[in-house]
């Protein structure tokens, strides 16, 4: 019976570790968008892997481009409305999945684009990298009401 209450026991602290973690991911990414979108590159940069890769509509790049991109205004992310996030954790790996709505500028035009993001974070030591961000258009109409230059 010890044998049983202890296995227990230690299952239930891996998922509260599980979870913990999670919930940390959760709350990186969501400081991620802040950072894009005060164009924060010194964060950004610490945040991405040097191998990290990057999906857009226009192209793909790695962690080099996607900070110039960012820090020259090429895309500047304005505003990422995120409606649900789904959490995924394989070994030290956690994958994102954010229904959200865009608010970006590109090419000097605002535009409003509802995407699934995913985001691919890994752990080293104990911090977390962000190893891919991927871009992929939803057919579902803009759920956001009024984007403001604003917000």
């Amino acid at each position: 019976m010890k044998l049983l209450f202890t296995a227990m026991l230690f299952f239930l602290m891996q998922g509260v570790h599980a979870q913990n973690e999670q919930q940390q991911v959760t709350n990186l990414s969501k400081q991620k968008w802040q950072w894009m979108a005060d164009k924060n590159t010194d964060s950004l940069n610490l945040l991405f892997d040097e191998k990290s890769m990057f999906v857009h509509m226009g192209g793909s790049w790695g962690k080099a481009q996607e900070l110039k991109v960012i820090k020259e205004g090429t895309i500047w992310y304005k505003k990422a409305e995120v409606y649900s996030v789904i959490v995924n954790t394989i070994g030290n790996t956690v994958i994102l999945l954010n229904d959200i709505d865009l608010v970006a500028v590109v090419g000097g035009n605002e535009v409003v684009n509802p995407f699934m993001v995913t985001e691919v974070y890994v752990k080293e030591g104990s911090k977390w990298k962000m190893g891919s961000l991927t871009f992929s258009k939803l057919m579902r109409p803009v759920k956001l009401a009024t984007p403001s230059a604003n917000n």
